[in-house]
């Protein structure tokens, strides 16, 4: 009787500290957090780690009391010592993993407060886990057998290559992620593309074992940390910080419609304004070549006057002079700017403009490149030229028999 009621006040006890505890640390300690106001209070007194701290009181008070219990068996006293014991290591690792947790809390407030995208530690906290769950399982099973951790570790040893097998992926992972990280390869809010493995998005996420990225159709791709250091994949975070994003668009101009434009033609020509310094320079070379006659000759015998300029070289010049205009054009350093004739193939002779915009945000992207595209082709005309069509859609609309 007497060992019954030493055990009944024994677990009253443990009971009612455990909830005077819950009840008492994160209120003792909450006014402590915000008095230092640092960010290692922050930290370590954060409130899921003391609560998890506070539920090591009653494990302890049954761990150390058990012994205070009259007519004990010794071998009881040793079970429930350990099985004390084992819930003492058990809060304590989980103290610990929310440690972690709150750390990774803090580390992400921090970064978020920076104009840049974010690094992310949340791959060494989970290994972090990993390894204090692993050594709190095995002090817990060291703990039950009643024998030494070490005898443990040294039978785990044997087993290295199992462990390596079944941590194979966790192992590649995380050195993927110290590559990452250390390279500065990747960080959360980057915009990649990997379509190896359908991924075309901003990373939301990166763990130990996985990288979250979320499409722009809203689905979440996963990818294994491994596959970002094994394969391949772009990253657009240089166009972002560079603040120009590339058009690299082309015109494809039908061929018939090329011509030498004509007195007439580069009198009308020349009141657009953005034409003048063309023309000046045409007519500064027509100055130098009347001055040294005779250096250029076709085969009728006539001189080529430097200003007999076709209209596809004219409307490129006019091309080229409204990208130098335009307000959303980026001319820093590196900002490449041309407007140039490819290859002519069965599709026409390609006028391909290169240049980049003062905006990297999608839609404003899109409606500066619509903008330009959209008066260069309305200005076709003017120079006597027309964009590349089938003859069979041509044929469909212009040639249609009259009834």
């Amino acid at each position: 009787m007497q060992t019954a009621a030493g055990l009944c006040l024994l677990a009253l006890a443990a009971l009612i500290a455990g909830w005077l505890s819950q009840w008492l640390v994160p209120r003792a300690f909450h006014h402590m957090r915000e008095t230092l106001n640092t960010d290692w209070a922050q930290v370590f007194l954060h409130d899921k780690v003391l609560r998890r701290l506070a539920k090591v009181i009653p494990s302890l008070i049954v761990q150390f009391g058990i012994h205070g219990v009259p007519f004990m068996q010794a071998s009881w006293t040793n079970v429930i010592t350990n099985l004390a014991g084992s819930f003492t290591i058990y809060h304590l690792a989980r103290a610990l993993c929310n440690l972690l947790n709150a750390m990774n809390e803090a580390h992400d407030r921090k970064e978020a407060r920076k104009a840049t995208s974010t690094h992310s530690i949340k791959s060494y906290v989970q290994l972090g886990k990993l390894l204090i769950c692993s050594f709190a399982g095995v002090l817990i099973v060291a703990t039950l057998l009643n024998r030494s951790p070490l005898l443990l570790l040294s039978g785990l040893g044997a087993m290295s290559a199992v462990l390596m097998l079944v941590f194979k992926d966790t192992i590649l992972s995380f050195v993927a992620g110290v590559q990452l990280g250390s390279n500065d390869m990747l960080r959360v809010g980057d915009w990649i593309e990997m379509p190896q493995v359908g991924a075309d998005g901003f990373v939301t996420d990166i763990a130990l074992n996985t990288v979250k990225v979320q499409n722009f159709d809203k689905t979440i791709t996963t990818i294994p940390t491994w596959r970002l250091m094994t394969d391949s994949f772009k990253n657009w975070r240089g166009m972002f910080e560079s603040g120009g994003r590339r058009i690299q668009r082309s015109l494809s101009i039908d061929a018939h419609s090329i011509h030498l434009l004509s007195k007439e033609e580069q009198h009308t020509l020349s009141g657009i304004a953005l034409l003048r310094d063309y023309w000046s320079e045409k007519a500064g070379l027509r100055a130098v070549d009347d001055a040294q006659p005779g250096t250029i000759t076709a085969q009728s015998g006539h001189l080529i006057a430097p200003d007999q300029v076709s209209n596809l070289a004219a409307f490129k010049a006019y091309a080229y002079a409204y990208l130098l205009a335009h307000p959303r054009i980026h001319q820093g350093p590196g900002m490449f700017l041309l407007a140039r004739t490819l290859e002519p193939s069965p599709q026409g002779v390609p006028l391909q403009l290169y240049c980049y915009t003062n905006t990297t945000i999608w839609v404003e992207y899109e409606a500066v490149q619509g903008e330009i595209f959209d008066h260069l082709i309305a200005m076709l005309p003017q120079f006597g030229l027309k964009l590349y069509q089938r003859s069979s859609d041509y044929g469909m609309h212009y040639s249609m028999p009259t009834p």
